[in-house]
C-alpha cells in the first residue's frame, strides 16, 4: 500500500536537449528518523494539523497522514513517518504520537504524565527489560515501498518487549508493518523472536544514489568502459567508471556504477583532490544526453545536480598549499620499529614513522615489528640511474601533453630501476637485518614515500607493497618495485596535477613481518557518510588479508559504531567469496569463505577504543586505520590524517 506522497524512484529525462539533472537523497545509511539529527541539518518542519494530541488505532492513510511528519518533504528519499507509545502499565496502550506536536516522545509524555520522569528513569525507558513505555517510530520507505517499525539504535529492546510492540501495532496500525534493526543487537533479537524484520542493509542496496565525496566540477562527461580508457583522459574530464579501477589519474569528478565504500582508494583520491564523486546505478543511461558535453557536476549530501555548461574548468590544484616534507638523503642507517619515533620521518617517511610513535606510546598496540631502508638508498639509485629532475622534464617534453606516450615512458623508466642490480653490500647488510631482527619470516616490503600519510596529501594505493616476501633476494627486487612506484602512472599524474615537482618525491621502503589475518580492514575515527554525528566511527572488514578492502572491486562489510550507546549499525555485508591468504612458497593465496558477518561487536568495541588511542596520539586529530586481527588479537598496520575536505 503506497502512500500518495510517494515520488518514481529515478526522474526522466527528456530526449530533447539536455536541461539539469537533479535527484535529492537523504538518509543514505537509512538511519532512523531523529528530531535531533533534523534540527542539526535545519530539515522544513512540518506544520502541525490537528490538535488532537494521539490515535489509539490507525484506520487509513488518512490517519497516518494527520499525524505524521516529513524529513526532506518533496525527494525522492522523503521519510513520512509518526511516533508511537505503548504504556505496559496501562494494558499495552498504545498512543500514535502527533509528531509534528511533540517533536520527542518525552515531550508527549510529559503531557500526560505528572509527575514526569526523571532523566535516569527516561534513559530506563530503552534500556530495561522491566521498562513501563516502549518508544518507538514508524515511517513509510520508499526504497521497499513498505511501513517499518523501528527504535533508537541504543535500545537494548529484549525478544519479548519486541514481540509485545509486534502484536499491538499488528492490532491497531491499518496497513502491514515490519520490523527495522538499527543495531547488530536489534537484529539478534529480532532472530530470536522470529519477529519479521529488515535491516539497514537491505534498505541501503535499493538506493540508486550515494554521495561518497561532495563538491562541484565543470568538465566533460565520458564513459570509461574499461580500465585502459583512463588513459585517454585528463584533469577537465568527469568520467563514469563501469567497473572500480585499481588506480586513477586525477580527474574533475567521478561518477560510479559499481558501489563502492567511503575507503575505497578511489574515494580516498577522490577526498584528496577535493572533487565529488558518487555512486548512480545505472549512471550511464540516465546520464546518456550529457555523454561528450561539458556539465556542471555538483554532489551534495542530499541530491547531485548535473547541467550543460559552456564555462571553462576553473584552474585549481588538487592539493592547495601542500608542502613535502623534505628529507634527510645522507643517513643509511637501517632503523628498527622499536626506535622509530614520528620526527623520524624524515628519514623513514610518515608511515614507518607513525608506527613507530604508536608501537611506542599506546601498550598493547600490537604493530608487527619491521625496520626502515631509509631515503638514502633511494636517492643514491636515483643518482646512479642518473634519473633527476633533467630526465623528468624530458619525458613531459617529448609525451607533449599525450598520456598514453607519457605512460609508456613512465614503463621504461620503471623498467630501468627494475632491471638494475642492488650493490651487493646494500643486500647483504638488509637481508642480515631481516635475519637478524625478524628471524627471516616473510614480510610486506611497503612504500613510506615523503609523500603520502601527510595532513593535507593521503597519498593512498598511489605506490606499491609487495606482500609476504620470503627470500633475501626477493627482498631486493621487492625494494626496487617500492623505488620504481614513484613513476606508477597514476602517482605521477597525481603529483602533476598537484604542481609537486617528481623529483621532490623520495622513497624509503618499510620492511614489515607479515601476519596471515582472520580478517583486516580500515578504521576511521568519524563517520564519513555524516561527519557531524558524534561519537561515531566508520569500519569496513574482510576476511583475510586487507589488500582487497580498500581497492574497491568489491564492498566490504560496512559498520558505523557508536560509542556513546555502544550501538552497531551495520550498512554493508561483505560480498567477497574467498579471502586472501599468505603463501608458505611467498607471495598470496586465495582461499574460499563462507558467507556471514565479518566482525562480531566485542571486535568492534576493541577496534575503536584503540582507534580513539590512536586519535588521541595524534593531536585528536581525526584517523584512518588499517588494521587486522590475527588469532583473536588486534594488530595496527597503518594510521594516517584523514581527509574529509571539499575544495
Amino acid at each position: 500500500m503506497k502512500p500518495a506522497f510517494c515520488l518514481p524512484i529515478l526522474l526522466l529525462l527528456s530526449a530533447c536537449r539536455p536541461e539539469a539533472e537533479t535527484v535529492d537523497t537523504a538518509a543514505p545509511t537509512a538511519r532512523k528518523p531523529s528530531y535531533y539529527e533534523s534540527e542539526k541539518r535545519q530539515t522544513a518542519v512540518t506544520p502541525v494539523k490537528t490538535q488532537v494530541p494521539a490515535l489509539s488505532v490507525i484506520k487509513s492513510q488518512a490517519d497516518f497522514d494527520l499525524l505524521s511528519r516529513i524529513y526532506e518533504q518533496g525527494s525522492e528519499y522523503e521519510i513520512p513517518h509518526i511516533l508511537f507509545l505503548i504504556d505496559r502499565e496501562d494494558d499495552n496502550r498504545t498512543d500514535y504520537i502527533n509528531t509534528p506536536k511533540f517533536r520527542l516522545h518525552e515531550r508527549y509524555l510529559a503531557t500526560i504524565l505528572k509527575p514526569m520522569l526523571s532523566k535516569t528513569e527516561l534513559n530506563q525507558q530503552y534500556r530495561s527489560p522491566n521498562r513501563r513505555y516502549l518508544f518507538g517510530t514508524i515511517s513509510w520507505q520508499n526504497s521497499t515501498q513498505e511501513y517499518v517499525y523501528e527504535f533508537w539504535e541504543g535500545d537494548k529492546i529484549t525478544p519479548e518487549l519486541l514481540k509485545l510492540a509486534a502484536g499491538r501495532l499488528k492490532d491497531s496500525f491499518y496497513a502491514p508493518l515490519r520490523y527495522k534493526t538499527n543495531s547488530l543487537w536489534q537484529e539478534t533479537v529480532a532472530e530470536q523472536s522470529k519477529v519479521p524484520f529488515i535491516t539497514q542493509e537491505n534498505l541501503i542496496k535499493n538506493f540508486p544514489y550515494l554521495p561518497l565525496n561532495q563538491g562541484k566540477a565543470i568538465g566533460t562527461l565520458r564513459v570509461i568502459a574499461k580500465e585502459d580508457d583512463l588513459y585517454n583522459v585528463g584533469a577537465d574530464d568527469i568520467i563514469i567508471l563501469k567497473e572500480v579501477p585499481l588506480e586513477l589519474p586525477p580527474v574533475a569528478g567521478i561518477i560510479s556504477e559499481k558501489p563502492s565504500t567511503a575507503l575505497s582508494h578511489v574515494n580516498v583520491l577522490a577526498r584528496g583532490w577535493g572533487i565529488p564523486n558518487i555512486y548512480l546505478k545505472d549512471a550511464e543511461k540516465i546520464l546518456a544526453p550529457y555523454i561528450g558535453r561539458r556539465i556542471e557536476f555538483e554532489a551534495t549530501a542530499k541530491q547531485y545536480r548535473i547541467v550543460q555548461t559552456n564555462r571553462n574548468t576553473t584552474s585549481k590544484s588538487f592539493s592547495d598549499g601542500l608542502t613535502l616534507p623534505q628529507p634527510d638523503v645522507s643517513d643509511y642507517s637501517l632503523r628498527a620499529l622499536a626506535n622509530l619515533r614520528r620526527d623520524d620521518s624524515r628519514y623513514c617517511g610518515s608511515k614507518a614513522a607513525n608506527l613507530g610513535h604508536i608501537r611506542a606510546h599506546i601498550e598493547g598496540s600490537n604493530v608487527p615489528d619491521g625496520f626502515c631502508i631509509p631515503f638514502a638508498y633511494y636517492q643514491a639509485m636515483m643518482d646512479r640511474l642518473g634519473i633527476n629532475a633533467t630526465t623528468l622534464t624530458q619525458i613531459e617534453t617529448q609525451s607533449d601533453g599525450d598520456n598514453r606516450k607519457r605512460r609508456t615512458a613512465l614503463l621504461s623508466l620503471q623498467k630501468k630501476i627494475t632491471d638494475t642490480e642492488i650493490p651487493s653490500e646494500w643486500k647483504h647488510r638488509w637481508a642480515e637485518q631481516w635475519r637478524n631482527q625478524l628471524n627471516s619470516k616473510g614480510v610486506f616490503v611497503r612504500s613510506s614515500s615523503n609523500s603520502e600519510d601527510l595532513p593535507n596529501f593521503s597519498g593512498a594505493g598511489l605506490y606499491t607493497t609487495v606482500p609476504n616476501v620470503t627470500d633475501e633476494n626477493a627482498l631486493a627486487e621487492a625494494v626496487k618495485q617500492s623505488w620504481a612506484s614513484v613513476f606508477n602512472y597514476s602517482a605521477y599524474e597525481a603529483r602533476r596535477i598537484a604542481g609537486l615537482p617528481h623529483d621532490s618525491v623520495k622513497m624509503s621502503v618499510f620492511v614489515q613481518q607479515s601476519i596471515n589475518a582472520d580478517l583486516s580492514g580500515v578504521l576511521v575515527t568519524i563517520n564519513p557518510y555524516d561527519t557531524a554525528q558524534k561519537n561515531s566511527a566508520y569500519i569496513a572488514a574482510k576476511r583475510g588479508l586487507g589488500i582487497r578492502v580498500v581497492e574497491g572491486k568489491r564492498v566490504a562489510e560496512q559498520v558505523v559504531y557508536n560509542r556513546r550507546n555502544d550501538s552497531v549499525q551495520r550498512l554493508s555485508s561483505s560480498n567477497e567469496t574467498t579471502a586472501l591468504q599468505l603463501d608458505k612458497n611467498g607471495g598470496v593465496r586465495e582461499v574460499p569463505v563462507t558467507s556471514g558477518n565479518v566482525m562480531n561487536q566485542e571486535q568492534i568495541r576493541r577496534l575503536d577504543q584503540t582507534g580513539q588511542q590512536i586519535k588521541q596520539l595524534f593531536a585528536n586529530g581525526e584517523q584512518d586505520i588499517e588494521w587486522a586481527f590475527d588469532k583473536g588479537k588486534l594488530v595496527i598496520l597503518q594510521a594516517r590524517p584523514y581527509l574529509n575536505g571539499t575544495r
